[in-house]
């Protein structure tokens, strides 16, 4: 499957504030992924919508429906909604790419959305809290998520060691790179000499070893890319192969809701969730590449700085275990040997849930086509993604290579 092209909205933007709406943000990512990608409305056989919490934020179901409500032209293109938590825009994705492998349709059009800045964050994180298992864990906190990954960092201390210090590395490291970025949430904070240390005023606790910096922010924001089958670039011949890219593997897999059950199955295995391991295994063994060294950067899913720790290590940059070797040794900047998150992670750019998956294919895309600007990686030719749902119970990844 091929990726034309594709657009993003602008993560700083709160779209509650400016009194607009889900029809306003897909509007105006639905235009530009078409224009970018150089096709017309008519071209669109299929729609796909990733989104985790509409109902909950904004009241709003059927999300599948907004496409022809704000796009006359999409008027009897079938569309469907896609939920899992945040690796909902990559299930959108991959549903996205076997309806063009199937031979049903030959252009798919996929948007990731969400909004989260429509109640206030107490609320919000609470809304979040339903992508866990809802009654049967994290009861005795409103800060699931924090919890959560801390919990999981309690879990790496006792079976590796672990250094906290690492983890506020990773979120610095991601809010610098995210300065570069035009489209990034926080590329204007203003952050002070110890916003990344463990002054409790300037980087207050919030579960466990996280402190606010090691978490990504509610974020508004859209993402969308345009996917087609080799047939229709056979039909559509004027289309420069510099200016596409190919989705040349793919991993997706799915554990029990439960952290502890989760946790408690890995207990014999070198990696802490192997079925991560095994995602990102499928999709480089489908890519057919022998290792992640054969990537020239990395999209992981920094919800927590400790989910991109986790993913560091699943990736298999480092040993299990090990993923502090990788940030110490500078590998993972952007001018190192393996750049991750070089347009600034979920920490960086943002984090609308739904969205989160596309907008990282999408940055996959720009990469290995030379058109990601500020954040290019010099002679980028693969990109690998790592997306995670939940507490790691939905997880996907890809391989985007160029044309």
């Amino acid at each position: 499957m091929h990726i034309l092209g594709g657009s993003q909205t602008d993560f700083a933007v709160n779209w509650q504030r400016a009194g607009l709406e889900f029809d306003a943000l897909l509007g105006e990512v639905i235009d530009g992924a078409l224009q970018a990608a150089r096709v017309n409305a008519a071209d669109i056989g299929v729609i796909h919508v990733g989104n985790a919490f509409g109902q909950l934020f904004t009241g709003q179901g059927q999300l599948g429906g907004m496409p022809a409500t704000v796009r006359p032209e999409f008027w009897g293109v079938p569309a469907t909604r896609h939920e899992a938590a945040c690796a909902s825009g990559s299930m959108a994705v991959l549903a996205a790419t076997a309806d063009l492998e199937s031979g049903r349709y030959d252009c798919a059009l996929v948007i990731g959305a969400e909004l989260e800045k429509t109640v206030p964050g107490g609320q919000a994180a609470r809304f979040m809290g339903a992508a866990a298992w809802a009654g049967h864990e994290a009861r005795d906190t409103d800060l699931v998520w924090p919890s959560m990954f801390a919990a999981i960092a309690d879990e790496y201390d006792r079976r590796y060691g672990l250094d906290a210090a690492h983890l506020r590395a990773v979120s610095e490291l991601n809010i610098a790179n995210a300065r570069s970025n035009p489209l990034a949430q926080t590329r204007d904070w203003k952050y002070s000499p110890d916003s990344f240390g463990t002054d409790d005023a300037s980087n207050p606790p919030v579960a466990g070893v996280l402190r606010r910096q090691d978490c990504s922010q509610m974020t508004d924001g859209a993402a969308a890319v345009v996917l087609v089958s080799d047939r229709f670039l056979e039909r559509h011949n004027t289309i420069r192969p510099e200016t596409r890219s190919t989705i040349a593997g793919w991993g997706h897999r799915t554990a029990a809701l439960s952290l502890e059950a989760k946790l408690r199955h890995s207990a014999e295995d070198p990696y802490v969730f192997p079925h991560l391991r095994r995602a990102v295994r499928d999709a480089l063994d489908r890519a057919q590449l022998p290792a992640i060294d054969a990537v020239d950067a990395v999209e992981v899913h920094d919800c927590f700085s400790m989910s991109e720790y986790v993913a560091l290590d699943h990736l298999g940059i480092t040993a299990p275990g090990e993923s502090w070797k990788a940030i110490e040794s500078g590998e993972i900047a952007r001018d190192g040997r393996l750049p991750v998150n070089p347009g600034g992670g979920l920490i960086g750019i943002g984090h609308p849930v739904g969205a989160t998956g596309v907008r990282m294919l999408l940055d996959a895309h720009r990469q290995v086509t030379g058109q990601a600007g500020e954040i290019q990686i010099p002679d980028a030719r693969r990109v690998a993604t790592v997306n995670i749902g939940g507490s790691v119970t939905t997880v996907a990844s890809f391989v985007v290579a160029a044309d």
